[in-house]
């Protein structure tokens, strides 16, 4: 499939096809899946060739590469099943539902909101470990036989996290460095670690001047550029910025997200990119900017391409492709945004309800998958002049992990299952 994402080039740390959804926002970090043939119509009884439980509380997306699909959770120790005795866990299953391994890794700090957990960052493989994050600070490395390479904890090496809210920022990838952004009050900074060693090779201080809340963000990088001179681009405390991957040099930054210095601006959708442009949800989902990344310095004043006011979204993150973003808003309006102008293609609402939607929209070739709060994912048909709700599917229990269409096939996570649901008969 022809991208706009050929000219960017956005990276993991080996060669990713399509049967691999290696991060959160899949192999181009863009949200967006390989064609195919992917369900339509399901339920959680309905097209559903597996289903398996899951033995904790946790809101990661899985990753997956070929036959391994991982995940995180807070996992009791014991029968006992009380706050003491959960740990942070990472789980392995193949892709036919069956566990391979389960390895705890130190006692779990639990999620603080309804959605939240302690286990919200999704993991990151590059086909020969996993790597995961948890809100306890916890950080390790996993081969995919469940050996722990190494294991580290971010804050007891640089501080506990001030967040008012659940740590949510995932780690990602470039070259032999896995990266952790820690955007909060007080020193913020990123860090990236030896992927092989665990070993830090640098940390760079990432601190802005903002009102009570706005310097926190629960935000995951996105790595651009060639291989051997990436930029890793990242939002937060009211800037967009870019360093470089080999020594978390600051390449660029652009500010101006927030002209009043208001308070409470913290951020939690990532931004998304194609064609060398970021679109940038910001300001409690009532703002949108789009900003041509890359040059040196400043870049505030020459790079925003547009804004947009009154509408955005909070937690969900767009999608792009081809020149286009895709923007679900939290109570379900969606938007197809020309990435160079703004210019809106059409826009409309999925079925109206009172609950929101936490888990970012994911595409299929010409299928959009949004699954909303209460357990509700539709299917969408996007064409050049708007959308068609092709399947309203219940899956009976909460969601809020991005579902993953893969190998024609689509996984999903929820609070107490995990699902493989099929193409329709």
């Amino acid at each position: 499939m022809k991208r706009a994402l050929i000219v960017l080039t956005l990276l993991s740390s080996g060669p990713v096809f399509a049967k691999d959804w290696p991060q959160w926002r899949g192999p181009h970090a863009n949200g967006v899946a390989a064609p195919g043939d992917y369900p339509v119509t399901f339920s959680h009884t309905k097209n559903v060739r597996w289903k398996t439980p899951l033995p904790g509380v946790g809101s990661s997306t899985p990753a997956i590469w070929e036959d391994h699909l991982f995940l995180t959770a807070g996992v009791a120790e014991d029968q006992a099943d009380d706050d003491a005795s959960r740990h942070d866990a990472v789980l392995a299953y193949d892709l036919k539902g069956a566990p391979r391994w389960r390895v705890l890794l130190g006692q779990e700090r639990k999620g603080k909101h309804r959605n939240g957990s302690g286990s919200n960052p999704s993991p990151v493989t590059d086909g020969k470990h996993v790597f995961v994050y948890f809100k306890s600070g916890t950080v390790a490395a996993l081969d995919f036989e469940g050996k722990l390479a190494w294991q580290a904890n971010l804050q007891k090496l640089y501080g506990e996290d001030t967040l008012w809210w659940d740590l949510g920022s995932s780690p990602v990838l470039v070259g032999d460095q896995l990266v952790i952004p820690v955007m909060h009050e007080g020193e913020s900074f990123l860090v990236a670690f030896d992927k092989a060693s665990g070993q830090p090779n640098w940390k760079t201080a990432r601190n802005y001047e903002c009102r009570r809340e706005t310097d926190q963000s629960y935000t995951t990088p996105i790595v651009v550029g060639d291989p051997g001179n990436e930029t890793i681009v990242t939002w937060g405390a009211d800037h967009l910025t870019g360093h470089r991957a080999a020594d978390g040099k600051l390449l660029w930054q652009c500010g101006g997200f927030n002209p009043k210095n208001e308070a409470m601006w913290r951020v939690i959708a990532t931004p998304a990119i194609t064609n060398n442009i970021a679109l940038v949800p910001y300001g409690r989902a009532k703002h949108l900017a789009a900003v041509k990344i890359g040059g040196e310095g400043d870049i505030t004043e020459k790079a925003r391409l547009w804004e947009k006011e009154g509408f955005g979204a909070d937690v969900p993150s767009p999608a792009a492709k081809d020149g286009t973003f895709y923007l679900l808003t939290d109570n379900g309006w969606l938007h197809a945004l020309d990435a160079a102008t703004g210019e809106a293609h059409w826009e409309g609402r999925l079925p109206r309800s009172s609950s929101k939607y936490y888990a970012s929209p994911v595409m299929a070739g010409e299928m959009l998958y949004a699954a909303r709060e209460d357990g509700m994912i539709f299917t969408v048909h996007v064409k050049k002049d708007g959308f068609t709700v092709s399947g309203e599917n219940d899956m009976g229990e909460r969601i809020i992990a991005t579902p993953i269409p893969i190998q024609n096939q689509l996984i999903i996570r929820g609070a107490e299952h995990l699902f493989c649901i099929g193409a329709d008969s």
